[in-house]
């Protein structure tokens, strides 16, 4: 079955879902998009050819488009503060939904999201592109595999240089509070919770934001992660540096295991295997040379252009997918954890702090 669709949003972001994730999905018979919106009206006229539309099908008001058109789908692409209210009309109109990452822009919001899309008994999905990109995805089936012991802790390191206003994509990235880990950041405590295969317990963060940079709000972090199965993360995290040292899409990620150290640097996975006969390795370390290179897997799609067909294939009846809004609050609650515990001053307990958040929510 061909469902239909109606997108919304197309900014830094929303162009490439015009681009790419769209149309490779329309080419395959999964989706037909009917319908585009925008408060912009450039932005419609940019999307117009890669989406087929004509003038009548691009709209500056959803409520308009939902009207004209009876949809099986709703894209959502906008800044995540008004994601709440593009979902609060698809629902209305009966349309599930696939939505960017994060669910919204408070931890309350994306609570009442995920609490009205059960309600409504449609489905939700979250687009947490970075999990189902290439080079994770070779990472993750590897610990999955059993290879290389048991995992012990993460580390993973994101930093680039996006310090001048607009550089990073959409403009009100530098209006946000902590648009680091808000923007940035849920990608990254969603894979580490997903290679730890387990909920993050409590986070202890420091984020800062330096006085050359452009930003508002925080674009800098440091965590300590705990999760409830005993493995442990540090996440570094940055926006603002001189350089760009494993920027977007490039992130550096290291899972010391009991039998192995897998080191993901710039898309290239190599595996540096335990060995008793070469201890101690204290002073000279290991020769690069002597790591074994993993070969990334290989399949049509990756990362959003992906999701949609998870999240058709869910709609089908199919398995629910992984980034289902219910369970990609957990890495929300993660992200608000982390700023709440830079506010305190110490750790907190992220499942607690969920709770609370559903409580608050509820009033």
């Amino acid at each position: 079955m061909t469902y239909s669709v109606i997108h919304v949003g197309i900014g830094n972001q929303g162009i490439n879902w015009c681009e790419h994730y769209l149309p490779r999905n329309v080419e395959k018979g999964l989706i037909d998009v009917v319908a585009a919106v925008d408060i912009d009206e450039d932005a419609l006229e940019r999307a117009k050819p890669h989406l087929d539309l004509s003038d009548e099908q691009c709209y500056t008001d959803l409520e308009r488009a939902f009207e004209e058109h009876s949809v099986d789908i709703c894209t959502v692409a906008t800044p995540p503060s008004v994601h709440e209210a593009a979902v609060d009309v698809a629902l209305e109109h009966d349309a599930h939904v696939l939505c960017e990452k994060p669910i919204a822009d408070t931890l309350e919001a994306s609570v009442r999201i995920a609490e009205k899309v059960e309600w409504s008994g449609k489905k939700m999905g979250v687009t947490m592109s970075h999990r189902f990109d290439r080079d994770k995805t070779t990472l993750r089936r590897e610990l999955r595999s059993g290879d290389h012991g048991r995992l012990d802790y993460l580390v993973l390191r994101f930093t680039c240089n996006c310090r001048s206003f607009g550089s990073w994509g959409g403009e009100w990235k530098y209006e946000m509070d902590d648009p680091l880990l808000v923007s940035g950041g849920i990608h990254h405590l969603d894979i580490l919770a997903d290679l730890a295969e387990s909920r993050c317990e409590t986070v202890y963060a420091n984020t800062w934001n330096p006085p050359w940079g452009d930003f508002a709000g925080n674009a800098q972090a440091l965590l300590n992660l705990m999760f409830e199965n005993g493995v442990k993360a540090t996440y570094e995290g940055a926006k603002t540096n001189a350089a760009c040292v494993n920027g977007w899409g490039h992130e550096y990620i290291r899972a010391e295991s009991e039998d192995a150290t897998l080191v993901l640097d710039e898309r290239e996975l190599v595996r540096y295997p335990y060995d008793p006969d070469e201890e101690p390795q204290a002073a000279r370390g290991v020769d690069p040379d002597d790591g074994h290179r993993i070969p990334l897997h290989e399949r049509e799609t990756w990362t959003n252009a992906w999701l949609v067909e998870q999240f058709v294939d869910w709609i089908d009846g199919g398995e629910r997918m992984a980034t289902n809004v219910r369970d990609n609050l957990y890495s929300t609650a993660t992200v608000f954890a982390a700023i709440e515990s830079d506010r305190r001053g110490e750790p907190v307990d992220v499942q607690e702090f969920l709770r609370d958040a559903r409580t608050r929510a509820a009033d």
